[in-house]
């Protein structure tokens, strides 16, 4: 349930009601608002009886949350939330890019790749230590050494920085190194590594499973919210489907769907929906007209050498053409780039 507390109630009545509550088995969530406070309660709905909460001082009214996921949703929290990641925000007024290689291979090609995303106006970098892979036989990551050069990178440029992580060990060591930490597709519904997620001080950007519908990746979402780590950003990134023309199927209807039912962020990822580099562009300027408060991007300084996924990477020259390009199309729809 919500309870919205009224427009002058005092700090010693919200701590009262906060209180009740926790008494009575529910576990509570501030949302400081523009106008008011707002206490999420999740717990069992048949312990209390709403008018006995609305009887409390400073309490304007008291209100059901329907949806299966609750902390994330519009009705528990009406305002967009933007969420820091670094020096940056992601879900305000600017749209954010994130570009980088899909695998960090080497100090040079690292470096390459930030100095040529930072020029073109990306704001995060991304660079995969840990690859999950379809194959044993593939690159599997540079794993810790991997998240030093992402962070010596990082640092050089002045971009925040983003890596996947894939089990227990992976997320304690990259949270030192990384300013977001990133559950992939395969990962959506690793309940264990959501909750662990939960816990760390860093953002998460959340990937939609290759199967997973809405609500299940809105309750993947609040698996890691109801933790205690509200900073999640909703990544689309395609959907497996009968088409075989493209590596997925990038699903735009579900960015305009997630932005009306839940706060949270929501991003794309062009690169893995299409996993052609020629669609990417295309992809992207529809992925900012339905919404999307930005861009995952991958891009390589040699793509045609690249370890993991050169056919969906950009060289930095058609990254830079691209960011030229989202620039009048962030405007039109009212937002900065």
């Amino acid at each position: 349930m919500v309870v919205v507390m009224k427009l002058n109630s005092a700090q010693e009545q919200i701590d009262r009601v906060n209180e009740w509550l926790h008494n009575r088995g529910f576990q509570t969530h501030m949302i400081k608002g523009v106008k008011r406070i707002v206490i999420g309660a999740v717990g069992d709905k048949r312990s209390v009886a709403m008018a006995s909460i609305e009887a409390l001082p400073g309490v304007e009214k008291v209100m059901r949350v329907m949806k299966p996921y609750k902390l994330v949703s519009r009705e528990y929290k009406e305002e967009n939330s933007v969420i820091k990641v670094g020096h940056l925000e992601i879900g305000g007024q600017r749209l954010v890019v994130i570009a980088g290689p899909c695998a960090v291979e080497s100090k040079d090609q690292l470096v390459t790749a930030a100095r040529a995303v930072y020029k073109s106006g990306a704001a995060i970098l991304r660079g995969g230590a840990y690859k999950p892979r379809t194959s044993p036989y593939s690159f599997q990551g540079l794993e810790e050494e991997g998240l030093r050069l992402l962070a010596e990178a990082g640092e050089e440029t002045g971009l925040a920085t983003v890596t996947e992580v894939i089990d227990e060990a992976s997320l304690n060591m990259a949270v030192n190194y990384v300013d977001m930490i990133q559950i992939g597709a395969r990962n959506m519904q690793n309940f264990r590594l959501l909750q662990l997620a939960g816990k760390v001080n860093k953002p998460v950007l959340l990937k939609r499973g290759l199967s997973a519908t809405v609500e299940e990746w809105l309750m993947a979402a609040e698996y890691i919210i109801t933790s205690g780590n509200e900073n999640v950003i909703l990544c689309e990134r395609g959907i497996r489907t009968f088409e075989n023309s493209t590596r997925n199927t990038l699903d735009l209807s579900a960015v305009a769907l997630a932005k009306t039912l839940t706060h949270l962020p929501v991003i794309v990822d062009p690169s893995h929906a299409t996993g052609k580099r020629e669609l990417v562009g295309p992809m992207s300027r529809a992925a900012l007209a339905a919404g999307a408060d930005g861009l995952i991007v991958e891009v390589h300084p040699d793509p045609q050498v690249a370890l993991c996924d050169g056919p969906q990477s950009l060289h930095p020259v058609e990254f830079d053409s691209l960011m030229a390009g989202l620039r009048p199309l962030a405007a039109a729809v009212g937002r900065t780039l």
